[in-house]
């Protein structure tokens, strides 16, 4: 426990500090922003241009892919360029597969990025048997070893900063083989390679455990954690939800994923990524980070994950975590903002315009007393509103006793997610299994502010499976429709509720083979009324079959003007025309 006399001070996990050509990340500095250019980096005045758009959007770093040895070449004449300019920000080369084209571009930019996962010889990796894997398991780590000391040589030398990008869904066969495609699976994948760091007496890494799904995500980082400080180790963390999509989904996505681990103090540089220009994810990481820098004090020890499991209850609406939609600020409540919201038909009937399970408009609909918190709801529903505040041993005991009251508790004041988590601790220990309706309310009048604050605070709850259903309230000039969709694209976006398609796409980089923005945009408008599938849209192979590892169905760049279609892993129609491929989407999605 903390010492109560000890001055309370919100702080992002300890870490040892990075060097990155003239920026430091972690220790004591502040979370840096960083984003990926998506020019082909072999045309070197369209990438230079491109990295001088996203630094004076605001980028602190700028991450360039480096496909083949040519492409880790042209770095060096793309960094050159820069600096003759007068641009100064360090530049990243993202690496897949050769181990070759990382040393060669470990020569040319600040800091290089590696996944584990493929950093090996892969084909020898395919054609070796499980039981191989398992018997020669010592053997390969040994060969991984020895390959990736000489990348480390060549990074002291010339004074590079390495990240270890672990991905789900991309990892290697040998990790597979033993752990599965799992967050264990992400985090050993990593460690293996930071043991190496440090035995060659390496600081100068950082670390990273990326996923499309954000449990994963979230779990994978917290498991990454606890096995460094196992082992002692302190390297910083870039967070990030890998092929979040575009638009408010993928806003949201990327809020609730990397806004769940901020709050516990975790990370040191984000990006986000969505499938949209590079610049236009600076603001909202800029806003991800001015979110937390607000926290009031915290003590990092406080910090823990509890399982509220027993406060799984059925709701009256049903198991699905419920959606309150309070119309209570709208002065006076017109019969039109209650049907535009859909209140009274079938929930989700309209797959594109879920409606909320419940309206509040401060009277008959559930009952409140702003002079007594606790006051009872006589309607079938028992709605109970109260602030965490008002959680003491003889409202706990009566709650206890009546289990079929719902509460609605307000968190506006409730300070950071370590506190929050800690009510639901009290009701755990308190035997109290009431169903938790997640009340906030925000001032907000900026929408895509208000998406990314709601997201992660009600995100970091969600997440972890607490809270039966949510209630926001915000703004009266922000339309009660918009407030409401955004509740069950947060739901969604934590993996609680799902009420739309959703599309894992990725960014895009110098790998695409196709305009990614203007498809995804064309996949949407073909499928966006189907219900509870998945479907991604990657640029290239190294972004598609494996690290859309949930998706139902993929569409995946297979080559110029070629698409291969997957139903899960499996690819299914390989080197469709471009021209066809929607079509022929659709097509196998109906055959299934």
């Amino acid at each position: 426990m903390t010492n109560k006399t000890q001055k309370p001070v919100f702080s992002r996990r300890r870490t040892v500090e990075v060097r990155v050509g003239n920026v430091c990340i972690g220790g004591n500095k502040p979370v840096r922003i960083q984003t990926m250019v998506t020019s082909p980096t072999s045309d070197i005045d369209a990438t230079v241009n491109e990295c001088i758009k996203v630094i004076r959007a605001g980028a602190e770093l700028v991450r360039i892919t480096a496909p083949n040895i040519r492409d880790a070449e042209a770095l060096g004449v793309i960094r050159s360029e820069l600096r003759k300019r007068g641009y100064s920000v360090p530049l990243i080369a993202d690496i897949h597969f050769n181990p070759d084209v990382a040393e060669i571009a470990a020569k040319n930019v600040e800091k290089i990025r590696i996944n584990p996962g493929n950093f090996t010889d892969r084909q020898a990796m395919l054609q070796t048997g499980i039981r191989d894997i398992e018997q020669n398991w010592e053997s390969d780590l040994s060969k991984l070893r020895t390959r990736f000391i000489s990348l480390l040589n060549i990074c002291k030398e010339y004074h590079t900063a390495l990240r270890i990008g672990s991905n789900h869904g991309s990892l290697s066969q040998r990790i597979m083989s033993k752990y599965g495609d799992t967050p264990a699976g992400m985090v050993e994948s990593a460690m293996e390679f930071l043991r190496i760091c440090r035995e060659e007496h390496f600081d100068n890494v950082l670390v990273s455990m990326k996923a499309s799904n954000t449990v994963v995500m979230v779990q994978a980082y917290r498991l990454l954690v606890a096995s460094m400080d196992a082992e002692d180790m302190h390297y910083p963390l870039h967070l990030g939800v890998t092929e979040a999509g575009d638009g408010e989904d993928g806003r949201i996505k990327s809020a609730v994923g990397i806004g769940s681990l901020l709050a516990e103090g975790l990370g040191d540089t984000i990006r986000v990524s969505l499938t949209e220009a590079p610049e236009n994810e600076i603001p909202v990481a800029r806003k991800l980070v001015r979110h937390f820098s607000s926290l009031p004090p915290v003590f990092r020890e406080e910090n823990e994950t509890i399982d509220c499991s027993c406060l799984k209850t059925s709701l009256p609406a049903g198991k699905k975590v419920i959606v309150i939609s309070d119309l209570s600020g709208l002065n006076p409540v017109y019969e039109s903002d209650i049907e535009s919201l859909g209140f009274g038909t079938e929930t989700d009937s309209a797959v594109q315009n879920p409606v909320p399970d419940y309206i509040y408009t401060g009277s008959s609909t559930l009952a409140f007393d702003s002079e007594n918190p606790r006051i009872i709801d006589d309607s079938k529903d028992s709605f109970i509103f109260c602030s965490h505040l008002s959680l003491d041993d003889s409202f706990l005991r009566w709650l206890k006793e009546n289990p079929d009251k719902i509460l609605v508790l307000s968190f506006d004041d409730a300070g950071s997610i370590i506190r929050q988590r800690s009510v639901f601790r009290k009701l755990r220990d308190s035997e109290v299994r009431n169903p938790v309706v997640i009340a906030r309310s925000y001032k907000e009048t900026d929408f895509e502010k208000l998406q990314i604050m709601a997201a992660c605070d009600f995100g970091a709850l969600l997440i972890d499976g607490l809270g039966d259903g949510i209630m926001l309230s915000a703004e009266s000039d922000i339309p009660p429709k918009s407030v409401s969709d955004l509740c069950f694209r947060i739901l969604q976006a934590a993996r609680r509720r799902y009420t739309r398609t959703e599309y894992i796409a990725c960014p895009g980089c110098g790998r695409t083979l196709f305009d990614l923005q203007e498809t995804l945009k064309k996949v949407r408008a073909a499928t966006s009324g189907l219900k509870n599938l998945k479907i991604g849209v990657m640029g290239c192979i190294v972004n598609g079959p494996g690290e859309m590892a949930d998706a139902d169905y993929g569409y995946v760049g297979a080559g110029p003007g070629k698409i291969t279609l997957y139903k899960g892993k499996e690819a299914v129609k390989k080197n469709i025309p471009q021209e066809n491929a929607i079509d022929e989407l659709i097509k196998l999605i109906k055959e299934n």
